[in-house]
């Protein structure tokens, strides 16, 4: 899950032209928009492949059919192995009345879906007081409405857990014990324990836990058999790979990587 390959300058407008401003480009596989912010509330999405947003605090991995929400002023930057198709509304305080919400994955809806479909076509020289400024704002009134959804991993600061994370993030299948994390980090076991519990909000293996299940999704989208990125990614089992990513998903891996191809070929 960790970023490489060449960095993309993001297109950031100076300023929005109308309270709803749409950008549409295209990321090629392999690629990164390098670390940025930006003065509005980005929304971010794109149809199909999934792609990895960082920020200082959280990995964020966005499956297709899910979108995100990323507040004013939060540096972060996105990555995808495969190309997509990136599109993002930047929204202006005048549209929002004054909503706020903290950076999170949230399940896209066939209803927004379309509506961002439709609105992708308008540009940005719309006219305020039309109907095409009468649906942006339908479609910012039912992205708020959006729930979240569990494709976020928080990061800790800690120098010693982040040490930790980045290695198990280049490499989910390592599976040394926090006791062996200890010594590799010089701490304590107890001291790491801690620690992860406190800066993570979840015990080291339920962290490890998460990065694996997130790890999963693009390479069940990419085609990759159960088995495989079972094994992959290090599980004792493959039962063991499915009763745990449809409890934490609400469906099996064969049913998501059905899906996504069905939606690679729509």
């Amino acid at each position: 899950m960790q970023q490489t390959g060449q960095a993309l300058v993001p297109p950031v407008p100076e300023q929005l032209e109308r309270p709803v401003h749409g950008r549409m480009f295209d990321i090629p596989a392999g690629y990164r928009i390098e670390m940025h912010s930006h003065q509005w509330v980005q929304f971010t999405y794109a149809g199909a492949g999934s792609m990895q947003v960082l920020t200082e605090q959280y990995n964020f991995l966005l499956p297709p059919q899910c979108g995100m929400w990323i507040p004013a002023g939060l540096r972060h930057t996105v990555y995808s192995e495969r190309a997509l198709a990136f599109r993002s509304l930047y929204l202006s305080d005048a549209v929002l009345n004054g909503y706020r919400r903290e950076c999170s994955v949230v399940q896209v809806t066939p209803l927004v879906r379309e509506l961002i479909e439709k609105a992708s076509g308008f540009g940005n020289d719309y006219p305020e007081q039309g109907p095409q400024a009468r649906l942006l704002q339908v479609l910012v009134d039912e992205i708020r409405e959006l729930p979240e959804a569990p494709f976020s991993l928080p990061l800790p600061s800690d120098p010693r857990l982040r040490r930790i994370t980045d290695a198990l993030q280049m490499s989910p299948e390592d599976n040394r014990s926090i006791e062996d994390w200890a010594q590799q980090v010089g701490a304590s076991r107890r001291t790491l324990a801690r620690l992860f519990q406190a800066q993570t909000q979840m015990p080291f293996q339920t962290w490890r836990q998460r990065l694996r299940l997130l790890a999963a999704l693009p390479m069940l989208e990419q085609g990759g058999s159960v088995t495989a990125v079972a094994n992959e990614l290090g599980y004792d089992s493959v039962s063991a790979f499915i009763a745990l990513f449809q409890r934490q998903y609400g469906e099996t891996p064969g049913a998501f990587k059905s899906a996504s191809t069905r939606r690679a070929g729509a």
